[in-house]
């Protein structure tokens, strides 16, 4: 039973939702105790919301469990992005796409674990007090981040389940292929951001994790509403959309970088057996070049993202927002210390690199530079989208890595592995992971990027090669 058919039996009074929220409560206490995908764990809300769905059993979602990043607020549930600064904080507020999905019936049974503010691609990088979610096929590896509660909890529920995740650089479909699950990172300005925990504004997008391409495309259309609370938000008729094709009509883009050196080779031959399926299925495959996202994407991201970054933490300082410390000194005194003690050691090193890279001496030669490379990456996009529906590659150049393993790599080769998902981010398209197999025991996934706005496509690639 999926999460359509738990709804449809909710509606039709044939399952009492309190009393499948109960066993799903149970369970995920048991799971959480072993691979740590909650940070918290709402059992009284969830409760209370499956009563009032048993109430009035109505909505596309209605007694369907739906876990929420713990970035993304949801009211009177902590909201920390995983980070002890913000320990404590629960927002008198739900995020417009938690807000979106209560109406629909949704029950929230609790807040994932994630990268503290979504700084990593491992979830290796989490806040000060808090456990490392572990890989569902391995306990030994990682989740993948930073959207590993969303992904790990996704996969390993054995009960219909619909998770709500974010991405910046990846960190939606990074975990969704560690953990063999789907993964949509919608179009930015297709989903609200309001009630976000912000990373980086001009990159941070909400999307689904689910066990099917159906379950996503619910989730997704749900939330996929204009917001006047987001400025971001992009009016429904503004959403240029390409025209439904048959698979024969498709024509797809092979990144041709994508099967060469630093890529793994079980990556290189799952993408491989994807590939020709499609062309079994008649539609068109054509290696294409990408040669500016190849060279420049990652230090684009990663002068932007941190830059932001650096930007949006200033205000957890002790004083109105973050974790308050005694007061004592003068205001840098405080403000150092208050950080010092509660950011971990990514968030610290995020803070310094963007912090000097939009300084007055330094942002024309790293923060401007890195913004005009970005149009130069959406217009090699754009280009490529005249003439493909479709981008096609490995999702990560690895299998999900062992922590002893993440722990040898440089803070530099962590953001390297971040090569094959920063460029669909830095340009807003919308990129979805599809599982598309195993190697060595560990799930291998598939990375389709479309045009703006054109999720309906992604989805209907993935129902053929799902099917």
């Amino acid at each position: 039973m999926d999460a359509r058919e738990l709804a449809e039996k909710v509606r039709a009074r044939k399952i009492d939702p309190v009393q499948s929220i109960k066993e799903v409560l149970q369970k995920i206490k048991r799971i959480n105790a072993e691979y740590h995908y909650f940070t918290t764990i709402c059992e009284e809300n969830a409760l209370e919301q499956a009563e009032q769905v048993k109430r009035n059993p109505k909505g596309k979602l209605a007694g369907v469990p739906v876990s929420v990043k713990d970035c993304i607020c949801v009211k009177g549930v902590e909201s920390a992005a995983g980070s002890r600064i913000l320990e404590g904080y629960k927002p008198v507020f739900d995020a417009t796409a938690v807000e979106l999905l209560r109406e629909e019936g949704a029950i929230i049974i609790g807040k994932t674990s994630q990268d503290e503010f979504g700084f990593g691609g491992f979830s290796a990088n989490v806040g000060i007090g808090h456990q490392k979610p572990l890989n569902p096929f391995d306990r030994q590896r990682s989740c993948g981040g930073s959207s590993g509660g969303s992904a790990g909890i996704t996969q390993k529920a054995d009960f219909p389940h619909i998770s709500l995740a974010e991405s910046t650089g990846g960190s939606i479909v990074n975990p969704a292929s560690f953990c063999g699950v789907v993964g949509l990172c919608p179009t930015y300005g297709a989903v609200s951001r309001y009630g976000l925990l912000d990373y980086a504004n001009s990159l941070d997008k909400i999307g689904p994790m689910a066990k099917s391409i159906a379950e996503a495309r619910l989730m997704f259309d749900i939330i996929a509403q204009h917001d006047e609370k987001d400025a971001t938000s992009v009016p429904h008729g503004q959403r240029q959309k390409h025209k439904e094709k048959n698979p024969e009509e498709m024509r797809i883009g092979i990144i041709s970088y994508v099967m060469g050196d630093g890529i793994a080779e079980p990556i290189q031959e799952h993408t491989k057996k994807v590939i020709e399926r499609l062309r079994q299925k008649g539609i068109a495959c054509k290696e294409v070049a990408l040669p500016t996202v190849k060279e420049f994407a990652i230090a684009t991201y990663y002068l932007l993202a941190t830059a932001e970054a650096s930007t949006n933490l200033a205000k957890y300082c002790g004083m109105r927002y973050g974790k308050a410390e005694q007061l004592k000194g003068n205001f840098n005194d405080y403000f150092s210390d208050v950080r010092s003690r509660n950011f971990g050691k990514e968030a610290k090193r995020r803070v310094i690199l963007g912090t000097f890279a939009r300084m007055a001496g330094y942002r024309d030669a790293y923060y401007l530079k890195a913004a005009k490379v970005r149009t130069k990456i959406i217009e090699e996009y754009r280009e490529l989208f005249k003439s493909y529906d479709t981008l096609l590659s490995p999702t990560v150049p690895i299998l999900p890595p062992t922590f002893e393993e993440i722990g040898n790599l440089t803070p530099l080769a962590q953001y390297m592995l971040d090569a094959l998902t920063v460029g669909p981010n830095l340009a807003g398209l919308p990129h979805m992971n599809l599982p598309s197999g195993n190697a060595q025991g560990l799930p291998v996934g598939t990375l389709l990027t479309a045009d703006h706005f054109n999720e309906h496509i992604l989805f209907r690639l993935g129902e053929i090669l799902e099917g």
